[in-house]
């Protein structure tokens, strides 16, 4: 019998450890734009930027003047790589699969179904001429 409950425990204990879900893997990023090419593409303080990262990047000004960056794969359901979409404001953006909102200001989850937040990169101003990305 306590063979039976040594059995149960374990498969208890594995079955709870399971795949994290919503997990968007590490990729390297190193990424740099300058002040002068982000002023000319940013569209509403947003960037996009393919072919970093998962689903690419979304660098934001903020209202403050600093800048953050997102990986755009959306994490409801990252396994399908759902590029997040800015909204007009450029301050929240939609998940087109889903129809999750996030806040492009601080990653947030602002609609359901997401709940956890975007993956975040570190953002640099490098000699106030260049934006760097890189996690």
């Amino acid at each position: 019998m306590r063979y039976l409950y040594s059995i149960l425990f374990v498969l208890v204990l594995f079955t709870s450890c399971g795949k994290e879900e919503n997990f968007i893997p590490d990729v390297p990023v190193n990424y740099n734009v300058t002040l002068v090419e982000f002023g000319i593409k940013a569209v509403n303080n947003v960037l996009l930027v393919p072919n970093h990262g998962i689903g690419g990047l979304v660098i934001v000004r903020t209202p403050l003047g600093g800048f953050v960056a997102f990986d755009r794969c959306s994490t409801v359901n990252p396994e399908k790589i759902c590029k997040i979409v800015p909204d007009e404001s450029g301050l929240t953006s939609t998940d087109p699969c889903s129809g999750a909102k996030f806040s492009l200001l601080d990653g947030t989850p602002q609609k359901a179904p997401a709940e956890r937040t975007l993956k975040t990169y570190s953002v640099s101003l490098q000699g106030n001429i260049t934006i760097n990305v890189r996690n």
